[in-house]
């Protein structure tokens, strides 16, 4: 948000220079970003002064030139030879002395001591446009007789130079989105500090109805969107370009001046921070203004020429036939002010914030009105913003209010009440602040005491304050004028610490993304909103358990993740599009889920639950092109390889977990690993079909941990240290023919169960599967690791127990010894 600092200088008597201005706001909570400065005129006019001409004669060398002296307020006068036909003995004249620089359009010009056909010159006796006040040269500048010699030029003719603050307002703080908001926030500062200073804000008093000639009644049909209505006509007026003073107002803030009506109620939204609304009297159909909703699909025509359907929920402005303004976000074509226009009906409201916020979001409009009203605009500011915005009309372009300001409020909107305890805003602060300086802050925020005790007072926050409506809300308003700075860091840190041995999460989520950064894996983030329609045909995470937001943005961001996998598959197709297409990826975040029929009356959050999880993607190659790497694409078991590598970190043994082959729909020819029954890892292939959906041709492979469930199961997890084997291992092969509906884990649970001591190891190092086999038959190379801890083993030991458990896997699975 821009403020300008002359402007804001219109209601706040300080002087205080913009850095000091800056240094208060960014104190109290408006950030102060940036401080631009511009000046009117190119260079500031620096170093022209007011000069008295104290005598003037001819040129002996030239029939035009005149030799002068002229005071600058220096002490002793200045020889200057000018060239002006109206140059005279006894003028104040703007000089610009030695070293001074003028722009006149490009051109730069310095002046230098010199000599002019042989007379000294040290100076210039200036006209308008050598100055760049103006695009006179007739002749200099002649200035009034009062003038003193010295005084600086642009503090004469009251130059000023322009200078703005950039505010970085927070969506809560509405009430500081104009000029005498932040002056009022400035002010407050001020006077807690002992400062007697208030806002002056601009009188309405002069305000008087001329006639009763235009009379345009008010129907307000929606009272939950429009709270409140003012309005008031004016007749007679001239549209014609705003005065100087007010287009320098808008200009300093950017915005572009149009007409005299429509730059007043852009002037009164910055001045006050309420929306106005001009329509031309004479276009308003039945001489009605009836505020409602329109059929659905009503077409209308905004001020930007493009027509759009309206929805049924669309609040609008409307004639005795026809829609003419969407009502606190934009105007209509057909209704507003041009220069043929006479007379206006000025608009004044309170539009309900969510109905403004879903018709500018329907309609993808962001306007300076629709800002205001989302965020909670003052319901009790209307009709003074109204008399206001008469008055300057009437300044500014004639006219004679011709009806009594109308003003439709049915229920008016009363101050927050707020109870609020010395001792909790002193808990809170964690320091004794006085009782009489509580109160000053609070008078000085315009926080009405309506009673108090030694322990409470009883508050009425003004509706201004959208963002202050509880006790803890009051408090912090307390802290940012009392400073931030004023509370001490306290010495000692009293907390009372109890052990606990629930493994500590935050921990173990670096400790899980160093690991994975170390082995080449980026993090990314995606949103947690997601497209609902991604679930449209999934089982494992049906769209009827998505969780839907009331109010989305847009159609692709409508609800929120059930799965990390979506989120992962959107950011490798976009890394895809841009030829990066090799990518090994991880992603921390939460999930949500929504289930009807966990819903209870007395809980309405029983429906909903939230899960933290972990996704692991690899796509394309293992490894970056190079001389010691062996080519070659990601497969099952690459991405296999870390995901177990991550159970071990985190001392879930592969020996202690459960594995079957169910996935979610959109994974195929992958595992789930399970520990005490609970799923901890879901992981394989993304199917085509889901692949295609994101325009994803290569193959990607897809780990999702259920991070809370595996911090959970750990937890009982006992971690035992032994002496590493002073006996070395064995390994024997064997090359087992089987039918293809036999999987690795049934030879693997055949085997640990027949040798249980010494067998440390069951691993499968080859498949085949090919046209000299038997049909219907496959091949498994598994390796079994046999160790005794307490001796060397004997090849006959050995033997016995590899014939044993072939003995035990050719009972349990047909297999063949190949």
């Amino acid at each position: 948000m821009t403020i300008s600092y002359n402007w804001l200088k219109d209601y706040l008597k300080v002087d205080l220079s913009i850095e000091k201005i800056a240094e208060i706001l960014t104190s109290i909570g408006l950030e102060v970003e940036a401080i631009e400065k511009t000046e009117a005129v190119k260079g500031g006019l620096k170093g022209v002064v007011v000069g008295h001409v104290l005598s003037c004669i001819e040129h002996p060398n030239s029939d035009h030139l005149h030799v002068t002296k002229v005071d600058v307020g220096q002490g002793e006068a200045i020889q200057i030879v000018c060239g002006a036909p109206n140059v005279a003995a006894g003028q104040k004249v703007p000089v610009a002395t030695i070293g001074t620089v003028l722009y006149m359009g490009e051109e730069e010009l310095k002046i230098k001591k010199g000599k002019i056909r042989g007379e000294e010159s040290c100076g210039m006796i200036c006209a308008e446009d050598e100055l760049g006040i103006g695009t006179s040269h007739d002749g200099i500048m002649v200035l009034d007789e009062t003038a003193i010699p010295g005084t600086p030029f642009a503090q004469y003719i009251k130059l000023e130079e322009e200078c703005v603050l950039e505010i970085g307002l927070t969506a809560n703080r509405i009430d500081a989105a104009s000029h005498i908001g932040v002056a009022r926030d400035i002010a407050a500062y001020l006077q807690a500090n002992g400062e007697n200073i208030s806002v002056e804000k601009p009188s309405v008093e002069q305000f008087k109805v001329q006639s009763r000639d235009l009379i345009i009644p008010i129907e307000v049909q929606n009272a939950e969107a429009c709270p409140r209505y003012c309005g008031v006509t004016i007749q007679n007026i001239r549209i014609a370009p705003s005065p100087e003073w007010m287009q320098k107002r808008l200009n300093s803030i950017g915005i572009r001046p149009i007409n005299n009506v429509v730059d007043i109620t852009n002037f009164i939204l910055h001045e006050l921070g309420q929306p106005l609304h001009a329509f031309d009297a004479d276009k308003i159909k039945g001489q009605k203004i009836v505020v409602r909703t329109c059929p659905e699909g009503t077409p209308f025509t905004t001020l930007d020429g493009i027509e759009r359907k309206l929805s049924a929920q669309d609040l609008m402005i409307c004639n005795a036939l026809e829609p003419m303004c969407m009502a606190g976000v934009f105007g209509g074509l057909d209704s507003g002010i041009s220069d043929s226009t006479t007379s206006v009906f000025i608009e004044s409201a309170y539009f309900n914030p969510v109905s403004v916020r879903k018709t500018a979001k329907r309609h993808t409009l962001s306007t300076d009105s629709s800002f205001r009203f989302e965020r909670g605009a003052d319901p009790n500011i209307t009709m003074y913003a109204l008399k206001r915005a008469a008055l300057l009309i009437q300044e500014l372009a004639g006219g004679a209010i011709a009806s009594d300001p109308q003003d439709v409020y049915p229920a008016p909107v009363a101050p927050f009440p707020v109870e609020l305890s010395y001792s909790e805003v002193n808990r809170t602060l964690g320091k004794t602040i006085p009782k009489e300086t509580i109160k000053t802050i609070l008078r000085a925020l315009e926080i009405e005491i309506v009673s108090e005790s030694d322990e409470q007072l009883n508050l009425l926050v003004p509706n201004y304050r959208v963002d202050v409506q509880r006790p803890c809300d009051v408090i912090e308003d307390i802290l940012r004028i009392y400073g931030y700075n004023n509370i001490e860091i306290p010495t000692h840190v009293y907390a009372s610490l109890s052990p606990s041995a629930k493994p500590n999460k935050e921990k173990a989520v670096d400790t899980a993304a160093n690991l994975l950064s170390n082995q080449g894996f980026h993090e990314m983030m995606c949103l947690s909103l997601t497209n609902a329609e991604y679930y449209n045909e999934s089982q494992s995470y049906p769209k009827a358990n998505t969780v839907m937001l009331l109010n989305p943005n847009s159609i692709e961001l409508n609800g929120m993740r059930q799965t990390l996998l979506f989120g992962g598959l959107e950011t490798i197709a976009y890394n895809i599009n841009r030829k990066n297409s090799d990518l090994k990826l991880y992603e921390f975040g939460n999930v949500y889920r929504y289930e009807a029929d966990k819903a209870k009356e007395e809980n309405h959050l029983s429906a909903y639950t939230e899960d933290y999880r972990l996704a692991l993607f690899t796509t394309g190659a293992k490894h970056q092109q190079s001389w010691n790497h062996t080519p070659g694409n990601s497969d099952f078991y690459h991405l296999k390889k870390y995901t177990e590598r991550l159970m071990a970190r985190f001392g879930c043994a592969l020996g202690s977990l459960q594995t079957d082959a169910s996935l979610p729909d959109f994974l195929s020819d992958g595992i789930t690993y399970k520990l005490n029954g609970k799923v901890l890892v879901e992981m394989g292939i993304v199917n085509k079909k889901t692949r295609s959906s994101f325009g994803i041709k290569q193959e990607v492979f897809y780990a999702e941990f259920r991070w809370d469930t595996i911090m959970r199961q750990i937890k009982s997890l006992k971690i035992a240290y032994t002496e590493l084997p002073k006996f070395p291992e064995v390994r024997r092969d064997l090359a087992l023919l089987i039918d293809k509906a036999v999987d690795f884990k049934t030879i693997k649970d055949i085997a640990e169960k027949s040798e249980r001591k010494l067998l440390k190891q069951v691993d499968l190092f080859d498949v085949y599967e090919g046209d000299k086999l038997p049909q219907g038959k496959k091949s498994y190379a598994v390796s079994f690791i046999l160790q005794d801890v307490e001796k060397t083993l004997t090849d006959v030991q050995i033997d016995k127990i590899m014939e044993q458990l072939l003995t035990r896997i050719k009972q349990g699975t047909g297999a063949e010894l190949r």
